[in-house]
């Protein structure tokens, strides 16, 4: 394999149509008994055909979505291939596909697949090339998690929306919709046809550390909605919608991803609570469904998590619920899952189990060896792997890749981040934000009267390639609106010395804007807004993450939930503190009161207008 040069440096171009045939011919030749790749794309009888030429390792290979460093797929920076050698024991991308025959990549930002539009495309390229040049060789279902919001592995220049709970906020079914069209339009463009959104999960618990602001809300029937809306607009643009994390991740107070959480709902709750959205998504058509990491003893009391449940997965996801779409694992290298078993057990008893595709398992080589130990051993037969690539072909074929693998610059250039997408989410934005607290109607301000804003608070790292950071985005969209505003950053836990220099650079402001983020009982961020409101200006703060932190800090004359910390809330935030668009959103979850968590402070679909 080579890279055709560009004029890009390390990118490959778009194969020709020449090498696109090419490489192809494998399939139509697999497929052929008297049609074409595309004539097959949806025939039940040549993808059984198919799945019958294949040899067991290559089976086997179908299961396995995996990432792997870099942002080419031949010829990654050198310490990509280190990275690489060293956790996968191959060099590239092409190299992966070729020893592990792996029916999925997922990307990721910190693996170095995500630099900018182009790149993506020449990479996906580059993973089809390698893949369909195979003997037998079938075309790579690349994922990734663009949920939007707090999570995203694609940043700017593509289309950048606001997150779950955000969206709940505006609750428009038809905005979510419009997510998912235009965000599904563009992956699919840069080759990306599996995304891991959305979330499914109704976040009952202020205190989940890994959900939150990543779930619609609180409402299984507002979630369930804007789910099944999300669902379709994806699908629409043909990429592979995924409901998470199932059976629901929306009560916990421990992160999968660092232990093992136990959701203690009864069976009843879960019916009533958790289940909603689930069965909004299948109704809805979704094409996959990730599992969580969860003990959920009400529905499997083996101790086991979900994702490795039969119970949970056969039993109740495909048997009660009648799902018969793709089941994927959440991500083999978390803890909630590696707890209770071995690397090379979690993969088998997960097949076991009902799951179809084995998410980047933290060693792939014991992983896959272990699946094709498992079938000479005949703990699992071949049949049973026969039923999952079966259900992976069907989705490649509805999917459109066994006659479009490729795609084009050309492609990228009509569709990732257009004007056009990029107005909508501004719109889409304006309508989520939400206003909690304007005592006095200080909101809106005006610059006649308040034109020197200081802007102050939480810089957290950008959550998705967005220019960052929080404050000096407000800053300059303030400073666009008629103010002149300054940032200046005071973080998560500001220190003495730090609320001293804010409030020193407040003396000098007409009003105070301060970015909150995550505000506990003992957090110095209350201390902070306490030594600004003593100076009598006129302060406003802005929940850049869970919109919880008002109940914290009671004497903040004016509130705003803006959900996330991405350029595209934090620009609509901006405008509806400086009064050009109302604010419209409308809270998707209860806020307790800090000192007494029985009573509620702020109800669902609570929010002020002006």
């Amino acid at each position: 394999m080579h890279d055709d040069s560009t004029g890009r440096t390390g990118n490959t171009a778009t194969p020709s149509r020449r090498s696109v045939l090419a490489a192809t011919a494998g399939i139509t030749a697999a497929l052929a008994v008297g049609g074409t790749a595309q004539a097959a794309g949806l025939d039940e009888h040549r993808l059984r055909a198919l799945v019958s030429r294949m040899t067991l390792e290559e089976k086997v290979g179908q299961l396995f979505v995996m990432r792997v460093y870099g942002h080419s797929a031949t010829a990654p920076d050198q310490a990509d291939i280190d990275a690489n050698l060293k956790e996968i024991g191959v060099r590239t991308a092409a190299e992966l596909v070729e020893k592990y025959r792996v029916g999925g990549v997922i990307y990721f930002a910190w693996a170095h697949n995500t630099r900018d539009p182009h790149q993506i495309a020449d990479l996906s390229n580059g993973i089809q090339k390698a893949s369909l040049g195979l003997p037998r060789g079938l075309p790579v279902l690349i994922s990734t998690d663009q949920e939007h919001g707090i999570v995203c592995r694609v940043g700017k220049p593509a289309t950048l929306f606001p997150g779950a709970m955000a969206m709940g906020a505006g609750g428009s079914r038809t905005d979510a919709r419009a997510l998912g069209r235009i965000s599904g339009a563009e992956l699919r463009a840069m080759g990306i046809r599996q995304d891991y959104s959305p979330v499914a999960d109704v976040n009952v618990n202020p205190a989940n550390p890994v959900i939150g602001v990543r779930s619609f809300g609180a409402d299984p029937r507002a979630v369930a909605g804007l789910v099944a809306a999300e669902v379709k607009g994806y699908q629409g643009s043909r990429v592979a919608a995924t409901a998470k994390h199932f059976p629901g991740h929306g009560d916990t107070a421990v992160d999968s991803h660092y232990g093992f959480p136990v959701i203690t709902h009864t069976r009843e709750q879960w019916e009533a609570l958790d289940a909603v959205p689930f069965r909004a998504a299948i109704a809805a058509g979704i094409d996959s469904i990730m599992t969580a990491h969860i003990q959920f003893p009400a529905l499997d009391d083996s101790g086991d998590p979900a994702t490795l449940s039969r119970p949970i997965l056969t039993g109740i996801l495909r048997g009660e619920l009648g799902y018969d779409g793709v089941v994927v694992t959440d991500s083999l290298g978390m803890e909630g899952v590696r707890t209770k078993y071995g690397d090379d057990r979690v993969p088998v008893l997960a097949l076991k189990a009902g799951v179809d595709q084995l998410l980047n398992p933290p060693d792939l080589d014991v992983a896959w060896h272990a699946v094709l130990d498992a079938v000479h051993t005949g703990e699992l037969t071949e049949e049973r792997l026969d039923e999952s690539v079966l259900r992976v072909l069907r989705l490649k074929a509805k999917l459109g890749l066994f006659e479009q693998p490729y795609v084009t610059q050309a492609g990228v250039e009509r569709t990732v981040g257009t004007a056009r997408h990029l107005a909508a989410a501004d719109a889409i934005a304006e309508r989520t934000t939400t206003l909690l607290v304007n005592e006095g109607s200080l909101l809106p301000l005006a610059p006649e009267e308040h034109r020197k804003i200081l802007v102050v608070g939480a810089d957290p790292a950008s959550p998705s390639g967005t220019t960052g950071p929080p404050t000096g985005v407000l800053a300059g969209a303030l400073t666009e609106l008629g103010f002149t505003a300054t940032a200046l950053s005071t973080g998560t836990a500001p220190s003495q010395a730090t609320i001293a220099r804010a409030v020193a650079a407040a003396a000098d402001a007409d009003a105070v804007v301060v970015a909150t983020y995550n505000v506990s009982a003992t957090s110095s961020q209350k201390t902070l807004v306490q030594r600004l409101l003593a100076l009598g200006k006129p302060v406003v703060a802005v929940a850049v993450r869970n919109p919880y932190d008002v109940a914290q800090l009671p004497g903040v004359p004016a509130y705003l939930a803006a959900y996330s910390w991405t350029d595209v809330e934090l620009r609509a935030a901006a405008r509806v503190v400086a009064g050009r668009v109302d604010p419209g959103g409308r809270l998707p979850v209860p806020v307790q009161r800090a000192d007494d968590p029985t009573q509620v402070l702020y109800p669902i679909g609570y929010g002020l207008s002006y």
